[in-house]
């Protein structure tokens, strides 16, 4: 008679959650899979699937403005911001019904309902206690708020993927990703936005010089751009929101600033200011799962917890939050404990992109953590004008940056602004994986014409740093 109910008990129908169960069935273990939601996580559901539809819906306009250039005219143009939404919505079902076909498939028994950790090797889920061998936790994130008064009558990304129509004036509070991306669709589909950050610069981690590049291209948009500024209170009025502000304000083009205290009206006030781990009231503290003060969960190399037979992967532990990284993490895992074994995940060149307009790409190190690692660096950097604007009125210019060790000629990092920025880094991110040296990007024979070719063609050295 089997000791447990199952060999693995997975919470959490997420990225990570999904490919651990998915794999570990195939493997030959007995999973049981819990989601009290939709299949797929913040990232199918309210995240990077229906973020992105969204950008590409948002960049149409500025397209259509760009036609001009090449002969073509376009009058009439007007967009159904509900059919759009209402095909987003179609196309989440869709990947829905795929994530549940391939967990049955697979053999995974899917529960709908909380799942509740009563100890080490026993979950309670609608009323019913399930004993497994192990449990993984990969219950994800959710949009912070902040303790403000009136945060309430603010939205977070969440919310905005059910918003019912465009709104005229937007407030984004948050200089992140989701900030960016989120200010770009919305001035794409028409709105006046400002973005609003309390640092220096948006895109805290990223490369400085990237920071600063990425906040003239969203000017040169028409998103106004504010740093060091914060959101004390939101009031309701009978126009809309009344947003008292407190920190700086620019005074011109060549980012002169003063400080204020001003009121501001919006239609809308979205925060983005982070995310939050999905795990309170899950009864892990009680057994001796030690988390900090936020909820993030503390693991060892191979995903354990402090308790040895509980798990956890994605967005609750202190590694990139990243979908790619929840699904590793989930490959990994699946292997070990039921495979044939697999390498530990790499966390050194992981390779990323902001959806922002223009599209950031990046990976490897940033100048600052370059120059930390080695004594020498030296920097490689370009700005241009794409081809295909050079017959438009947009101004929007790429720009590409590569960080070498000095000694060793190793390239440490590269990081873009520009169209697709993120289809190309993805290339030269399996190059860095495998150890490639400027000499190496310099011997390769470049696709031209293409912006891509410029990381193959930066020959002259721009600066060199010494530690």
């Amino acid at each position: 008679m089997a000791k447990y109910d199952v060999d693995l008990f997975v919470i959490g129908g997420g990225s990570a959650g999904v490919r651990l169960s998915r794999m570990a069935a195939g493997f030959g273990a007995s999973v049981m899979l819990a989601e009290s939601g939709r299949l797929g996580g913040t990232c199918v559901n309210v995240g990077c699937v229906p973020k992105k539809l969204l950008v590409y819906g948002s960049a149409f306009r500025e397209e259509v403005e760009d036609m001009a250039g090449f002969g073509w005219t376009v009058e009439g143009m007007k967009h159904d911001w509900s059919k759009l939404f209402a095909n987003k919505d179609e196309e989440i079902g869709r990947l829905n019904g795929i994530y549940e076909r391939m967990l049955v498939g697979a053999g995974v028994q899917l529960v709908r309902g909380r799942a509740s950790v009563t100890g080490p090797h026993s979950v309670e889920i609608n009323g019913k206690v399930v004993t497994a061998e192990r449990i993984a936790v990969c219950t994800g994130g959710a949009p912070r708020r902040p303790s403000i008064p009136g945060a309430e009558l603010a939205i977070t990304s969440d919310e905005a993927f059910t918003l019912k129509a465009c709104p005229k004036r937007v407030l984004v509070v948050g200089g992140g990703y989701i900030g960016l991306e989120f200010a770009g669709i919305f001035q794409g589909y028409g709105a006046e936005v400002t973005l609003m950050h309390r640092g220096g610069h948006v895109l805290r981690g990223f490369d400085q010089a990237l920071r600063e590049h990425i906040e003239v291209e969203l000017r040169r948009k028409g998103i106004e751009v504010r740093t060091e500024t914060e959101v004390v209170s939101i009031k309701k009025t009978d126009t809309g929101l009344a947003v008292e502000i407190s920190g700086s304000k620019m005074l011109s083009d060549d980012l002169v600033l003063e400080a204020c205290n001003e009121v501001c009206e919006y239609d809308v006030v979205m925060f983005a200011v982070g995310r939050v781990p999905a795990t309170s009231g899950m009864g892990l503290a009680e057994i001796g799962v030690k988390m900090d003060r936020r909820g993030q969960i503390e693991v060892n190399g191979e995903y354990e917890t402090s308790v040895p037979s509980i798990y956890a992967m994605g967005d609750i532990i202190d590694y990139p939050r990243l979908t790619p990284v929840a699904l590793a993490q989930g490959m990994y895992l699946a292997r070990k404990l039921y495979g044939p074994g697999s390498a530990a995940v790499r966390y050194d060149n992981v390779a990323t992109a902001v959806f922002s307009q223009p599209n950031i790409g990046t990976v490897g190190l940033t100048e600052r953590e370059a120059l930390e690692k080695c004594y020498v660096v030296d920097v490689y950097e370009s700005s241009f004008r794409g081809m295909k604007l050079t017959m438009t009125e947009r101004k929007e210019r790429t720009w590409m940056k590569i960080l070498v060790d000095g000694e060793t000629d190793k390239v440490l990092g590269m990081h873009m602004i520009g169209p697709d920025a993120g289809e190309i880094i993805q290339g030269f991110a399996v190059a860095m994986t495998c150890g490639v040296t400027k000499t190496q990007l310099d011997a390769t024979i470049g696709i031209h014409p293409t912006s891509a070719e410029e990381f193959v063609t930066m020959r002259t050295r721009a600066r060199r740093i010494e530690r």
